[in-house]
C-alpha cells in the first residue's frame, strides 16, 4: 500500500504547493482528524471517500486494508498535524504496516510554532510527547534538569495537569509558556505563566507547551543524606544507609537497565534514589505496610522524584500481568519468605536480570537471611556472584548479595 501524508497547520485557510494541491485533486480516498476533515473539507474532490483517524487505531488500520485492492494504482492521502514524523501519523503507520510506501509533505510543527512567536532558538529544547502517552519522560526531564523543555500535550495531561505535577515535586523553576490553536490566524494565542498560575487555567484545544528555566536551581544530590528522610515510626535503622544504597544501585547495574523492582520498599530510599541517579529507569515499589505508602509519597515529593509507582500489600498476591517487565530487582524485606519472593520474581525477570539484597548480620538473629538466600539461589537454580561485606561506622556488617540466572 502507498500512504501520501500531508502536514497541515490550524490554519482554516491551508496554503498547498502546486504538486500536494495535484495529489489532492487526485486523490480518492482520505483520511485524518475529525479536525483535520473540517479544514480541508473544501479543497477536497467532489466524490472523495474519507475515513476518520479515530480510537480505536486498529478499525482504522482494518478499512484501510479493506481498500488494497481497491486502490491498488492509487494511494491514500492523510492529513496530519504538522510534520507527521514528529510524533506524528507517519509513525504510526510505519509501525503498523513495515512495508508500505510512504511519501511525507511535512509543514511546521507545532512546537515550532511556539517557538518562532516567542523568538526562542530550539535547536537545545528537550522535546516530551504527553499526546497518548505517560508522564514517564516529562519526569525524566524534570529530574535530569532540562532547561527548556517542549511538551505536546492531550485533554488528561492538560496545562494545568502538568502546571500542578510540577508544583507537586518542587519543579517551580520554570516560567511556562503555552501556545494554543497555533497556525490559525483568527484563535491563535500565546500565554507566558509561572506553573502557579497556569494550575486550574483553561486553555484552548490542541496546545502545546515550552517550558523555561534554569537546570541550576533544582539540586540533584549524588546520594541522599539519611536524616533528610522521612522514616518509619522515626526508626533510623529502617532505612538503607546511603553508602549502602549506592553500592547496592551499583551492583544492580541500573545504567544498562530500563525496570526495576524495589520489593519490601519501606522509606522508599532506594526507590528514590535509583529514579534520582537513573531517571530513564520505570521504578515499581512494593510494600505490605500500609503506614509506608504515606512515606515514600512524601520523601518522593521532597527530592523532586515523581514517577515512581507503589503497589501495596502482600508482594504475592500482586497482579504482575500489566506490570513492565523487570530486569533489576532488589529485595528490601521479604518477612521469612525470600524463597516464594524470588520464585514469583523468576516468572517475570528479563533473562539478563539482576536480583539483590542486603543481608545484616546482627546478633540474636534467629534466622540468618544469608542462609536464606544461598538455599533459595541453590534451589531455584541462579548463578551468585561474589558477595560484598560492608562495616558502615559501628553498625553491623552488611553483605550485599547478587544473583543472576543461570545460564
Amino acid at each position: 500500500m502507498k500512504f501520501i501524508v500531508i502536514g497541515i497547520t490550524d490554519n482554516p485557510q491551508p496554503f498547498f504547493p502546486p504538486d500536494v494541491s495535484d495529489i489532492i485533486q487526485k486523490g480518492i480516498v482520505f483520511s485524518g482528524g475529525k479536525r483535520h476533515h473540517e479544514i480541508v473539507a473544501p479543497w477536497l474532490p467532489e466524490n472523495a471517500r474519507w475515513i476518520d483517524i479515530t480510537v480505536p487505531i486498529d478499525a482504522v488500520f482494518e478499512q484501510y486494508s479493506g481498500l488494497k485492492e481497491e486502490i491498488a494504482e492509487h494511494a491514500i492521502v492523510v492529513f496530519a498535524s504538522g510534520d507527521p514524523l514528529f510524533y506524528g501519523f507517519a509513525n504510526v503507520i510505519r509501525q503498523r504496516i513495515p512495508e508500505a510506501e510512504i511519501v511525507v509533505y511535512p509543514t511546521q510543527n507545532s512546537l515550532q510554532i511556539l517557538a518562532h512567536r516567542l523568538v526562542m532558538p530550539y535547536h537545545d529544547m528537550r522535546i516530551v510527547s504527553l499526546t497518548g502517552r505517560p508522564w514517564h519522560e516529562f519526569d525524566r526531564a524534570l529530574i535530569e534538569g532540562a532547561s527548556k523543555i517542549g511538551v505536546l500535550t492531550d485533554r488528561e495531561h492538560t496545562p494545568s495537569a502538568i502546571a500542578q505535577r510540577m508544583l507537586d515535586y518542587g519543579y517551580n523553576n520554570y516560567t511556562i509558556h503555552v501556545g494554543e490553536r497555533l497556525g490559525n490566524p483568527n484563535e491563535e494565542q500565546v500565554t507566558t505563566l509561572t506553573p502557579e498560575k497556569t494550575v486550574g487555567s483553561v486553555f484552548a484545544m490542541p496546545n502545546c507547551l515550552i517550558l523555561c528555566g534554569k537546570s541550576d536551581e533544582h539540586t540533584r544530590p549524588f546520594g541522599i543524606p539519611d536524616m533528610e528522610f522521612s522514616l518509619l515510626d522515626g526508626r533510623e535503622k529502617m532505612i538503607t544507609k546511603m553508602p549502602i544504597r549506592l553500592l547496592t544501585l551499583q551492583a544492580l547495574e541500573l545504567r544498562t537497565k530500563h525496570s526495576l523492582w524495589d520489593i519490601g520498599f519501606c522509606t522508599g530510599s532506594v526507590s528514590i534514589e535509583a529514579r534520582l541517579q537513573f531517571p530513564h529507569l520505570h521504578v515499581c515499589s512494593f510494600e505490605i505496610r500500609s503506614e509506608c505508602e504515606d512515606i515514600i509519597r512524601k520523601n518522593a515529593r521532597r527530592f523532586g522524584v515523581p514517577g515512581i509507582d507503589v503497589y501495596m500489600g502482600d508482594f504475592l498476591k500482586t497482579d504482575m500481568s500489566s506490570l513492565p517487565r523487570p530486569d533489576a530487582v532488589f529485595i528490601g524485606g521479604h518477612g521469612g519468605r525470600l524463597k516464594e519472593i524470588m520464585e514469583s520474581v523468576l516468572k517475570v525477570l528479563s533473562p539478563d536480570g539482576i536480583i539483590v539484597m542486603n543481608s545484616v548480620v546482627a546478633p540474636k538473629v534467629a534466622t540468618d537471611s544469608q542462609l536464606l538466600w544461598n538455599e533459595a539461589c541453590k534451589d531455584l537454580g541462579l548463578k551468585q556472584e561474589p558477595p560484598m561485606k560492608i562495616i558502615l561506622n559501628d553498625n553491623h556488617p552488611i553483605t550485599i548479595l547478587k544473583c543472576r540466572k543461570g545460564k
